[in-house]
């Protein structure tokens, strides 16, 4: 399931909720795209290491506590 795009529909959930704001997302869509990334934008919300942003996967897990009204 390699490049499925776990960490990027990861990442965009988290960010459509509110988890983390435009300006940061824009940061990493500059980012992304000097590497010639562009569409991994949402992925770095989880993928931090240069390691996993240069080669495009993810190498180390990545927690991110999601709350919602009820639960």
């Amino acid at each position: 399931h390699v490049d499925s795009g776990k960490s990027t529909t990861t990442g965009h959930l988290i960010y459509q909720c509110g988890g983390i704001d435009k300006r940061t997302i824009e940061k990493f869509e500059k980012e992304a795209a000097e590497l010639g990334k562009g569409s991994f934008k949402y992925a770095w919300v989880l993928d931090k290491l240069k390691a996993e942003r240069e080669r495009g996967i993810t190498i180390d897990i990545a927690l991110w506590k999601f709350e919602t009204p009820r639960y």
